[in-house]
């Protein structure tokens, strides 16, 4: 995400908060945080991407200050500037029906671009819902409330602001995918599923504090994001899968009357070992000393 996209949001969080809050006849504040954004030089991609133009025309409707309306007004014109416009048609006809049929053709040409810019719009339109939801769900992850017992010192006066977050690990899942599919909406429920977990709260805190930023957190694999009860489970049983694995590597009995289902080779050695209770039978380990293959009899 570039400075200016970045600088963008912010202005706009805080517009927005000032119609939520009621707070737009702070005119002085207002006025700063427009001439902030006359100042910046925004694309029409940081326009898409922060959705600014509706935080503009929103203050400019909630407040009834003169100067607000009119410097609101100015930036939104600017800003359409940037979006693409119709070529007019200049031409003009040598008789009435080749101007009707001009007119007709002219209509039907306008009629098919204001459909793909309505198409357009509803597109954009759909994917700024489905972000914002997501932000959302990032941010009420994130508010999850701590264990008071657990972390009873705990200082929420150094807590970063869950709305801001969950709008940078947002921006980071959107920017590596470009686009609302499948891959970063699993990527968002995945963010979504660790942050809320009651059992996993270092990751929650580690998060809120800055300990781990909007830019790592977006990109953690599942097994980073596990709590530590859950890794050493998973350390657990990758130890266990290893030793079963070189019991039937090292030592054993050789026997030729096992088949490699692999290779179809009779060549294997085995080991038996009692994994579960006394009054259950063995387990067999077997391996393949021909192609390597392994694999178990209960």
């Amino acid at each position: 995400m570039s400075i200016v996209e970045k600088e963008v949001l912010r202005i706009g969080k805080q517009l927005d908060k000032m119609v939520a809050d009621s707070e737009v006849e702070d005119y002085s504040k207002a006025l700063d945080l427009l001439q902030e954004l006359k100042a910046k030089k925004i694309t029409l991609d940081v326009l898409q991407k922060t959705r600014i133009g509706m935080a503009v025309n929103n203050l400019r409707k909630k407040t009834s200050n003169e100067e607000v309306i009119t410097l609101s007004k100015g930036l939104i014109k600017g800003w359409k500037k940037l979006l693409p416009t119709d070529n007019k048609n200049n031409g003009t006809s040598s008789t009435k029906e080749d101007a009707e049929g001009k007119k007709q053709g002219n209509s039907e040409e306008d009629s098919r671009k204001e459909d793909g810019k309505s198409s357009n719009s509803s597109s954009l339109a759909g994917e700024n819902s489905v972000r914002e939801k997501c932000r959302q769900m990032i941010a009420n992850a994130l508010k999850t409330p701590f264990d008071e017992d657990a972390f009873p010192e705990l200082d929420k006066s150094k807590f970063q602001d869950p709305e801001t977050l969950s709008s940078d690990i947002e921006d980071c899942v959107f920017t590596e995918f470009v686009r609302i599919d499948m891959k970063y909406k699993n990527r968002v429920r995945s963010r979504v599923s660790n942050l809320q977990d009651q059992r996993n709260p270092l990751l929650r805190l580690a998060v809120l504090t800055g300990t781990i930023t909007p830019e790592k957190i977006a990109k953690m694999g599942s097994e980073e994001m596990a709590s530590q009860e859950l890794k050493e489970m998973r350390n657990t049983f990758t130890k266990e899968a290893i030793n079963e694995h070189q019991m039937a590597m090292t030592g054993g009995t050789k026997s030729s009357l096992m088949k490699c289902f692999k290779c179809g080779k009779k060549n294997c050695t085995y080991n038996q070992v009692q994994t579960r209770s006394a009054d259950e039978p063995m387990t067999t380990f077997v391996f393949c000393n021909n192609c390597g293959n392994r694999w178990k009899f209960c």
